[in-house]
């Protein structure tokens, strides 16, 4: 299956969902080698990005000219989300995501995220700015509604499809629920009936089953990947094989996947240097390690060393060895 977008055409239909702290630039760029048809970058909020210094990492790290990526902002006030639509789309960013579905306390209470869903006059002349401002496609990221008595998803993207939006991204649950409990997929159908642009389903999409029951109650064109890639960035070539019949991936296993891991924290490191990098790749390296089994002690001493060798040092046992005893 094919979508379009722009002068764009995705495939498959297996998005990486923007998640703060985890799709950086290293991660994307592994995400994508192995297989997904958009890739999406992590949040940056309008406002700071306008005001950061040329050559920051926070600009360099969104990787707007990656032929697959879709650069995401944030904003509350029009012009500030114009404007850095139009420096993101000079960077060569070729689709950019409207950020209205974050739950985060401190993006909702500057009025920005999933905030929005509460007042769809002022969302929608954020919209129509951002779409004004540039000549890319622009998409839009959004959850049902703020709470179970403002499930307005499906008023909004109506309004946004007519203002120029070309694809919708619903999260399955309320702001107001964050991540706890299930992902209403069924509640998505109401917004795919509302409009004629591809809407993509989110929530709870960690592996083919559940990609296909999304897909199966929302009647989504596609499916958007977050949590189900940690430790797996394989997870949605997997998907996109089972539902589309995309080449499968050989998942990595042994001393295959320790290259691989290796390989991921060394990027990291060159991108966000030593000290940085080696606080940034824990989460990385504990999900990678949870996947094989790793063991508590041999987990922790990764987890605690301070030098990027002593990480190298201790990966082949952490990971070769756990395989082993699992197998």
């Amino acid at each position: 299956m094919i979508l379009t977008l722009g002068d764009m055409s995705i495939s498959p239909p297996v998005f990486l969902a923007p998640l703060a702290g985890i799709t950086d630039l290293p991660f994307r760029s592994l995400v994508s080698r192995w297989g997904a048809g958009l890739v999406v970058s992590e949040m940056i909020a309008s406002g700071e990005f306008l005001t950061a210094r040329p050559g920051t990492r926070e600009k360099a790290e969104l990787g707007a000219g990656v032929e697959n990526t879709s650069v995401q902002i944030a904003g509350r006030a029009p012009e500030p989300m114009a404007e850095a639509a139009r420096m993101v789309a000079d960077m060569g960013a070729r689709v950019i995501d409207i950020n209205m579905g974050c739950p985060a306390k401190k993006v909702t209470g500057g009025y920005s995220g999933s905030a929005l869903m509460r007042e769809p006059d002022h969302a929608l002349r954020l919209i129509e700015a951002v779409v004004e401002a540039v000549d890319v496609p622009v998409t839009l990221k959004t959850r049902l509604g703020w709470d179970d008595a403002c499930l307005n998803a499906p008023h909004i993207a109506r309004r946004a499809e007519a203002a120029g939006v070309q694809m919708i991204v619903i999260h399955g649950r309320t702001r107001c629920q964050f991540y706890k409990g299930d992902a209403d997929w069924a509640a998505i159908r109401e917004v795919v009936e509302a409009v004629a642009v591809p809407v993509i389903a989110n929530g709870d999409v960690v592996d083919a089953a559940s990609a296909r029951e999304a897909l199966r109650l929302s009647g989504a064109a596609g499916v958007m990947v977050g949590r189900g890639a940690q430790g797996a960035p394989w997870r949605l070539a997997e998907i996109a094989h089972a539902l589309y019949g995309a080449p499968a991936p050989q998942v990595p296993q042994g001393a295959e996947l320790t290259d691989i891991v290796k390989e991921h924290y060394q990027d990291m490191i060159r991108f966000y240097g030593e000290d940085l990098g080696l606080r940034c790749a824990r989460k990385h390296l504990g999900w990678y390690m949870d996947a094989a089994g790793t063991t508590q002690s041999m987990r922790r001493a990764v987890l605690t060393a301070r030098t990027p060798g002593e990480v190298m040092g201790l990966l082949t046992p952490a990971l070769e060895d756990a395989l082993e005893v699992a197998a």
